[in-house]
């Protein structure tokens, strides 16, 4: 993943992230961390939400990662594609030390841990030109 994309992921804390079951759709905007062996993003929110819901029977979520910005020239900001996990063993180990590092409060705050692993991201950061468009996109693993 190119360092821009990467540094701009780790830097901010805040995504909306968007679900879809029976051709209806759900957002939500939630607090993340970002673990970057796997590119994966953590986050926290209460199982029982129609977003987590949606997520566990469609794991296909997109989303974004935007600052609060009022100047044009120096918007930056991702559209994701993902794949929704309900992390297990080392990858839930991870992603509390992550998430609680980022996030000590969230510790007293219900809710559970959940990740997507990062498919595919467009940036676009006018401080490189403006509309310039940074792609990457995973490398399938061929057995």
């Amino acid at each position: 993943m190119d360092k821009k994309i990467q540094s701009f992921i780790e830097s901010e804390k805040n995504l909306t992230f968007c679900t879809a079951v029976d051709n209806t759709p759900q957002c939500a905007s939630c607090f993340y961390a970002y673990i970057t062996e796997g590119d994966f993003i953590v986050f926290k929110s209460d199982p029982k939400t129609k977003h987590i819901s949606n997520a566990l029977i469609n794991e296909k979520v997109a989303g974004t990662i935007i600052p609060d910005l009022d100047k044009t020239g120096t918007i930056k900001g991702i559209q994701f594609v993902g794949k929704f996990i309900a992390p297990q063993g080392d990858l839930l180990e991870e992603a509390k030390k992550k998430y609680y590092l980022k996030f000590p409060f969230s510790l007293v705050m219900p809710g559970d841990l959940w990740v997507i692993e990062l498919i595919s991201i467009k940036m676009t950061d006018n401080t490189l030109g403006f509309g310039k468009k940074l792609d990457w996109a995973k490398a399938v693993k061929i057995n």
